[in-house]
């Protein structure tokens, strides 16, 4: 049984300034520089060797894991983030950072906001850090031709080069795929697919792969569920397929989980259920991309599997005469 409780809240007012990193720091002074950022409200710019030492050392503990993670709670669960650093930044000073809080997110870190970068190289250094507190699966989003037309290539190739844009995609083919917490919750970023028989498929997945056209590992990133279904449906994004609550019932009972938890959607509340609260869909980008009047939330799990939403509001601008 899932219990839910909300906790929320508002943003403030930011101001922005210039912070430039020197070369050769480590991955603790790099975090630690990155808080700072979150502290000062500064847009960031970070040398290109530091984001690379950052990806190369990433990258090398990604492929020490599995493309499937079989996690202990308690752990929090963070979907999409988009570039959206400052809400980043304030979900891990209201719930504390790692080593001191574990973290599962559910992929899409970049596109769309204009800080995906700092997004990035934040996440990929605290993966690094706390290779067995802080776990990263891979969204859609981590598709080196989706960062073509929905801003992230453009990004690093305006602020750096497109070589360390390649370097950030290097570091996307070895994220994992799905995650099992105590056996019972299974999470991924897009959701279910008709070709997914056993978890094994998902455990002999070899990486670093590039996202398929279609397929299991396609469906893992890019289906979503559909109130108007039984059963698979077309998915009105052109890619992999659609799944209803019959399918959702079905899956669960065949692998003993009682819930998943995937993002991918747009949702109001930042989390939203669907099939009898037998799957959860969390979004964690509040106000996405300045035009959706969306909450953005957080899922904290405990270790007696009680869950609570910390929920993040759409900030309030205040003009003034």
């Amino acid at each position: 049984m899932i219990i839910m409780k909300k906790i929320t809240s508002k943003g403030g007012v930011q101001k922005s300034r210039n912070l430039k990193f020197d070369d050769g720091m480590n991955l603790d002074q790099i975090i630690a520089k990155l808080k700072l950022v979150g502290d000062l409200g500064s847009v960031i710019q970070v040398s290109a060797r530091d984001i690379e030492t950052v990806c190369i050392s990433a990258r090398e503990v990604l492929l020490s894991q599995p493309s499937l993670l079989e996690l202990r709670a308690p752990i929090n669960l963070l979907g999409d983030i988009h570039g959206q650093y400052h809400n980043l930044l304030r979900y891990f000073e209201a719930n504390g950072y790692p080593p001191d809080s574990e973290y599962l997110l559910l992929g899409d870190y970049v596109d769309r906001g204009k800080q995906s970068i700092e997004t990035l190289t934040l996440l990929l250094a605290l993966k690094a850090r706390y290779p067995s507190k802080f776990y990263l699966l891979r969204g859609n989003h981590e598709c080196s031709s989706l960062n073509h037309f929905y801003g992230f290539y453009d990004e690093c190739k305006r602020r750096y080069t497109v070589k360390l844009w390649r370097t950030f995609v290097d570091c996307y083919n070895c994220m994992p795929l799905a995650a099992i917490i105590e056996d019972n919750i299974f999470c991924c970023h897009g959701g279910l697919s008709p070709h997914l028989f056993s978890m094994q498929q998902i455990r002999k997945i070899q990486r670093p792969i590039e996202i398929p056209e279609a397929g299991l590992v396609c469906d893992i990133l890019w289906s979503d569920p559909d109130l108007r279904i039984m059963g698979w449906g077309p998915n009105e994004r052109g890619v992999s397929h659609t799944f209803g609550s019959d399918v959702v019932s079905a899956f669960l009972h065949r692998f003993g989980f009682n819930l998943i938890c995937r993002g991918h959607q747009v949702v109001e509340d930042g989390y939203e259920f669907f099939a009898k609260r037998q799957l959860v869909t969390i979004f964690s980008a509040p106000n996405y991309c300045g035009e959706f009047d969306n909450a953005g939330a957080m899922l904290c799990i405990d270790e007696n599997l009680l869950c609570t939403f910390r929920v993040q509001r759409p900030r309030v601008t205040v003009f003034s005469k």
